[in-house]
């Protein structure tokens, strides 16, 4: 059965072009191969080369001084990689993996396991919660320098310059292609009903000024029912810029280094005012869910999604956008100690949050359920704390917050899992040097001391003798409590609360209860 689906491939690689309209013209398969057997059946995945063409009127800067082809559109290419049910039968979702920097971030974010987290870049299956729920999903790059052949034109005095904005272009066509082109050129075709884009870091600012922008529009096809914004910060991204190459525009942030750097901590920063520019342009308004980290406010000013540029009051988040902040969260999800930086990177596993909120905004969508209120931080000001990333001076009026920590050292706000509700440890300070990318974004973990006797001085957290007198056993019982509430919430999922347990009665922090020696019998119990 394989082997004639992968023959059927490579015949269709020969045929796929469409007519000459604006949009995917082309659809080439480059190969295709097993993925793998889940829930939902098995599963191929597939390399392709989408073509594309677009008017040249769309509002994309260069473009209007970009060649044009035969029918006077202008062409751009760029690979995908799509991973999808064999037999077509999936849940009807498209999910579209916007790729940081290059490198996918689906299946780090969705299918992570507990202790050994999938690698941003790798398709690796991990849990396989994506293909076990029957998702379809497609990884279109956009980025300059990371595979797409972008259109491009000469200034006056003849510099080469590439217009990047149709980075934005070429995520919207492959995805309404996916989603509404037909057979035989379109691999999912008659099997996706709906369709979710993930953007993580650098695209979930992507994906923020893709909404600002208007392009989850195109002739009246809508390309997103729903969004997932993970980790954006208060960031947008300055894509709608022209670039000279080899490398994009969109690659710099501002940071400790440079906090004065342009382009990405600019209006609109609420999430009311993103969606008042996106109706401006869009008929179609998408659900929005917003995951942030706590290192998102100590080093993404994520404070000014919440109040903007003026002052500290925060702004309404609109009916359609639920935000949820993670507390002691790295805005990395990794376990690997990294040489160059100060302190063991961050254990918080924050990805059963982001399973959670996909399963939650696909019940939104499809008019199951609406989610869970948004979960925030209680915020404060912290000025002359050299851990949090200050408000730029081009933003005279702006006040950058970050979360209150309590005397454990976490903050007890937001969504807490199990981990910072019942807590071993401090979370989510920031990594040394501050002038490391990687570093300041890895988070750190500061475990309590096991006895008060063995607390080092000037360390003013409690021990866990002081925290669980009872030890293990109560310990884990309230691990268990805590994870059945945020079940009951929706913040957790059930099988993901099942791992966490399993972690909890585990825990080497902890010594297990010595058994009663063979043949003992306990005092007996007095009675009055």
């Amino acid at each position: 059965m394989l082997r004639g689906s992968l023959c059927a491939w490579a015949a269709l690689a020969a045929c796929a072009a469409f007519g000459a309209h604006a949009g995917i013209v082309e659809w080439r398969v480059l190969s295709v191969k097993p993925y793998g057997e889940f829930a939902t059946g098995k599963y191929l995945q597939m390399e392709a080369e989408a073509r594309g063409t677009l008017d040249p009127t769309e509002p994309i800067p260069g473009l209007d001084k970009a060649a044009r082809d035969a029918s006077g559109r202008v062409e751009y290419r760029t690979p995908v990689t799509l991973i999808f049910p064999q037999s077509r039968k999936g849940n009807g979702a498209l999910l579209v993996d916007v790729p940081n920097r290059g490198r996918p971030i689906s299946h780090a974010l969705y299918n992570s396991p507990r202790d050994r987290p999938v690698a941003v870049g790798s398709l690796d299956q991990g849990l396989g919660l994506l293909e076990n729920r029957g998702y379809s999903i497609a990884v279109v790059q956009w980025e300059m320098g990371e595979g797409p052949a972008l259109p491009s034109f000469n200034e006056p005095g003849g510099r080469k310059l590439y217009a990047e904005g149709v980075g934005f272009a070429a995520v919207r066509d492959v995805t309404t292609f996916l989603r509404y082109g037909a057979a035989p050129g379109n691999p999912v075709a008659g099997g996706i009903d709906r369709a979710y884009a993930v953007g993580y870091s650098q695209t979930a600012r992507f994906m923020k000024t893709f909404l600002v922008h208007g392009f989850n529009e195109d002739h009246g096809r809508v390309a997103f029912d729903g969004v997932h914004i993970v980790n954006a910060g208060a960031g947008v991204i300055p894509l709608l810029d022209a670039g000279p190459g080899p490398g994009s525009v969109a690659w710099d942030t501002p940071g400790h280094p440079n906090p004065e750097l342009r382009g990405v901590h600019e209006e609109p920063f609420t999430w009311g005012a993103v969606m008042h520019e996106m109706g401006r342009r869009n008929k179609s308004i998408p659900k929005v869910i917003v995951n942030n980290t706590y290192d998102d406010y100590l080093g993404g000013r994520a404070s000014l999604a919440r109040t903007g540029a003026h002052g500290t009051e925060p702004a309404t988040i609109p009916y359609n956008v639920r935000v949820f902040d993670i507390s002691g969260a790295p805005h990395t999800n990794s376990r690997t100690r990294n040489p160059a930086c100060g302190e063991g990177q961050g254990q918080l596993d924050w990805s059963p949050a982001l399973r959670a909120q996909l399963v939650m905004l696909d019940n939104w969508v499809r008019d199951r359920a609406s989610p869970p209120e948004s979960r925030l931080f209680e915020l404060e000001a912290r000025p002359g704390d050299a851990e949090v990333f200050a408000t730029p001076k081009y933003l005279s009026e702006a006040v950058v917050l970050v979360p209150k920590r309590a005397a454990d050292g976490n903050a007890h706000s937001g969504v807490e899992l199990p981990d910072i509700a019942v807590p071993i440890a401090s979370h989510g300070f920031m990594n040394g040097p501050l002038t490391t990318l990687a570093c300041r974004q890895a988070g750190t973990y500061r475990p309590f001391a096991k006895t008060a006797a063995e607390r080092a001085a000037g360390d003013t957290r409690p021990a866990l003798d002081e925290l669980y007198p009872g030890g293990i056993n109560e310990y884990v019982t309230k691990v268990r409590m805590a994870s059945g509430a945020l079940v009951a919430q929706r913040l957790l999922m059930p099988e993901d609360a099942l791992i966490i347990l399993h972690s909890a009665a585990q825990n080497p922090a902890f010594a297990p209860t010595k058994p009663r020696a063979r043949g003992a019998v306990p005092p007996p119990t007095m009675v009055k």
